[in-house]
């Protein structure tokens, strides 16, 4: 079996999120870097155009946004699990947005004077609006109450007297480790502040992170290419059809649920509640299949290629 790939920036707590299944799980991987802005000239011909952080890649399959490369994961790798049913899933949708963005507005209000302008403007490109760090500063109070008020949650949850968020380490732990991780790399005087009244969530932060990252070998942007180009997609056109009648071979246009869309196209190759297998062809890498979680992401329905 290949050795998974995954594309990511040190910095990036989505990727962080990634990296510690890696560590629970016990896997070797490979790691290529990214440019935490743009451009991404070598994510790109792999994605379509999809350009967040991180992106696993396994030979021609490419798999966008963590829900859909943590389930990849699971599959292949399922002993020890990180959790089955659909709550340990369901936490990613508190974690990845709604805490996620207070975060991101305490980190950056409280790092404001130092944030590089050309960040403020792929990120105000990413968005849509104004990536207002002056703004984020100037509400920096109410930002640190918001981000006790969720660590809270977790603390609370903690009470079971169990280690983890539910019966064993699951999913769920990683979500919300992401964002407490993403505070203490950036501004570790303030997480110990923001936290120093909750003893569940400091052990438990201590925990998750001795896990470590797994065993992880460094490659090029241009070596994950190159794996591309000599691969075959895995995955075979399907007979799966979803309950809106598109099936494997139809094209389809896919983009993410958010202000600034990035449009994906291509034809079904599978296709199920929770996924979304979309094969294109790049001139450099030949075919390539793309995957992405069926959560916030809109297929729309191509005629004739339009």
């Amino acid at each position: 079996m290949r050795l998974p790939i995954l594309h990511h920036f040190e910095a990036s707590p989505f990727s962080e999120k990634i990296r510690v299944i890696f560590g629970f799980k016990g896997l070797p991987w490979q790691s290529v870097l990214v440019p935490r802005i743009m451009p991404k000239p070598y994510l790109l011909p792999l994605t379509g155009g999809y350009r967040r952080t991180p992106v696993m890649q396994i030979g021609a399959d490419i798999f966008c946004d963590t829900q859909i490369i943590l389930r990849k994961i699971e599959s292949l790798f399922p002993q020890p699990t990180i959790g089955d049913g659909g709550l340990p899933w369901m936490t990613g949708l508190w974690t990845d947005r709604f805490f996620f963005n207070t975060t991101v507005n305490l980190v950056f209000g409280s790092l404001c004077d130092n944030v590089p302008q050309s960040f403020i403007d792929d990120r105000t490109e990413l968005r849509g609006a104004p990536f207002d760090v002056k703004q984020m500063a100037a509400a920096l109070p109410h930002h640190r109450d918001q981000y006790r008020a969720q660590v809270a949650l977790i603390e609370q949850q903690l009470a079971h007297g169990k280690p983890w968020l539910l019966d064993e380490f699951s999913v769920a732990d990683a979500n919300a480790y992401m964002n407490v991780w993403y505070v203490r790399s950036n501004l570790p005087a303030l997480a110990d502040q923001l936290i120093d009244s909750f003893p569940r969530v400091q052990e438990w932060e201590k925990r998750v992170r001795a896990f470590g990252h797994g065993s992880r070998l460094e490659i090029s942007a241009l070596d994950a290419l190159k794996v591309a180009a000599q691969s075959e997609p895995s995955e075979s056109l399907s007979a799966s059809v979803d309950h809106e009648g598109r099936k494997a071979g139809d094209l389809v246009r896919l983009t993410a649920d958010e202000p600034v869309k990035t449009s994906i196209t291509g034809r079904i190759i599978s296709i199920s509640e929770n996924h979304v297998a979309i094969q294109r062809n790049d001139k450099d890498v030949g075919d390539i299949v793309v995957h992405f979680p069926r959560i916030g992401y809109q297929l729309t329905d191509l005629k004739n290629g339009d």
